[in-house]
């Protein structure tokens, strides 16, 4: 890594260091609740800054995790933001989960987000049998204006998205697709406490393709926890490869990640 800069901290909002990596800015926290007030605070700018163009809605991509629960109590409490003159999608879903399941993303982000803010138009992505019509269909809404904001998170297998190592694929034809989930994004749903036991987790699902999520024009991706410290060196140092899909989020021009003392190992 370059450009290294370490402050002291005199502020719960200033990170405890600041990195370059490549295009894309670095921020560590010294606790996940810092991290998570900063990403929201920063969110909510961007936000507010779209929104002085009074003729545009803004179109966001959010990702259903434990690890944006900051994010999303943060932007909740964000004054100033027209949450009319917002346009919300998803990023993935399990293929096949209950409508009623609580694992179901669109519901994570219902409960969370969705229905404390009310967006002006909500986008959700539904785990249909026709998967390929439902790929087309939520496309097609994808492509009807440029995506303005992503905030996504890092699996512990590098994955973006469920854009996992043996599907992920930088210059995929598609905006959406079905893919199977590799068993350590399963694993990884239990170790969250999504789910009791790996037999549980759905073996396949849906999810926005790699330069969907990079078609963005700002990313936050906020990757809090010892779980991520693998996921996150491999992200941050590797050659950019499938082989940790996430590398690919340093070639993009305008992202910042947030982190904490946890995930980067101070």
């Amino acid at each position: 890594m370059t450009e290294t800069k370490r402050m002291k901290v005199d502020n719960s909002a200033n990170p405890l260091e600041t990195h370059k990596v490549e295009c894309m800015t670095v921020q560590v926290y010294d606790q996940r609740s810092q991290m998570g007030a900063a990403v929201a605070a920063q969110v909510g700018q961007k936000i507010r800054e779209l929104q002085q163009d009074s003729t545009r809605q803004v179109r966001i991509v959010f990702a259903a995790a434990p690890s944006q629960n900051e994010l999303y109590e943060g932007l909740v409490q964000e004054q100033g933001i027209d949450w009319s003159r917002v346009c919300a999608f998803h990023m993935d879903e399990y293929i096949g989960l209950a409508d009623a399941a609580p694992q179901r993303f669109g519901r994570y982000l219902t409960d969370r987000l969705f229905s404390r803010v009310n967006p002006g138009r909500v986008e959700l992505l539904y785990g249909l049998e026709d998967t390929e019509q439902e790929c087309r269909r939520y496309a097609a809404l994808l492509s009807e204006a440029p995506i303005e904001i992503v905030c996504l998170g890092i699996g512990e297998n590098g994955h973006i998205a469920f854009n996992d190592p043996p599907v992920a694929d930088f210059a995929d034809p598609l905006q959406v697709k079905a893919v199977e989930l590799e068993a350590a994004c399963r694993r990884q749903q239990v170790n969250d406490g999504c789910f009791a036991r790996l037999d549980e987790v759905p073996t396949h699902a849906l999810t926005l393709t790699v330069p969907a999520l990079m078609a963005g024009r700002h990313l936050y991706a906020i990757v809090p926890g010892a779980s991520k410290r693998s996921a996150l060196q491999s992200a941050l140092r590797d050659p950019v490869s499938t082989a940790c899909p996430a590398t690919i989020l340093r070639t993009h021009p305008d992202i910042t990640m947030f982190t904490d003392r946890d995930a980067f190992g101070l």
